[in-house]
């Protein structure tokens, strides 16, 4: 179990399987530059999160739903978790407040763009489930992702092997947070949307050429070109 001060960002688990360095310059480093990607998905973020809960027959929406998990270290925020309601036969299903009956918990993470083609965005997804059944609990089989292109939600199952994957890449986390250093730049296609491209510099890892030598390599040509 951790301490309440050694919670580390859900968020983060979807940044470390996207890119470990871009983990790190996020969460070490404190470095964060917004392009157009990063912005719509803040601006979709912020409207999901909007409104209060509400009912739609045997489903009650609630959004920015804050989860925890104190067996694996993670504090964050579920964009939308949807209680479905149980047949008042059945003793399965979490006690809501202030509502009859039982429910069972459905997380909806909202991203903007197309599905990837890794697993990060499921990561995230399976944790935020671990933390609501920590919190309630109760088990929690399915979650979805809703994308903003085509506009539809994908249905995830979250089974034995991603929630391998997901505690495998809590712990991944936490021990990257306490290491303290930024692993290197590799450049891949895949960065040509980070908004942290100019600042990881990644191309200039191309042949194991590093920041540090490129920028010296520079020094010394100005140098050399001074009269």
């Amino acid at each position: 179990m951790f301490d309440e001060d050694d919670l580390l960002p859900i968020s983060a688990l979807q940044h470390l399987a996207f890119c470990e360095r871009q983990c790190a310059l996020i969460h070490i480093e404190s470095l964060w530059d917004e392009n157009v990607l990063t912005a719509e998905g803040r601006v979709l973020h912020e409207r999901t999160h909007e409104g209060e809960t509400e009912s739609r027959g045997d489903v009650r929406i609630a959004r920015g739903v804050r989860l925890r998990s104190l067996r694996l270290g993670l504090i964050g925020m579920a964009d939308v978790v949807e209680f479905h309601r149980r047949p008042e036969n059945e003793e399965q299903g979490a006690r809501l407040k202030n509502v009859g009956g039982r429910w069972l918990p459905f997380p909806v993470e909202y991203k903007r763009g197309r599905p990837k083609s890794g697993r990060c965005d499921e990561i995230q997804l399976c944790a935020q489930a671990i933390c609501l059944e920590e919190m309630l609990g109760i088990g929690v089989e399915r979650g979805a992702l809703f994308y903003g292109q085509p506009r539809r939600r994908q249905e995830v199952a979250l089974d034995e092997a991603l929630r391998e994957v997901t505690e495998e890449t809590a712990r991944r986390l936490h021990a990257l947070i306490a290491s303290g250093r930024t692993p290197p730049a590799r450049y891949e296609k895949k960065c040509e949307n980070c908004s942290l491209l100019d600042r990881c510099l990644p191309r200039l890892a191309r042949g194991g050429r590093s920041a540090r030598q490129y920028l010296d390599q520079t020094l010394r040509a100005m140098e050399d070109e001074q009269p």
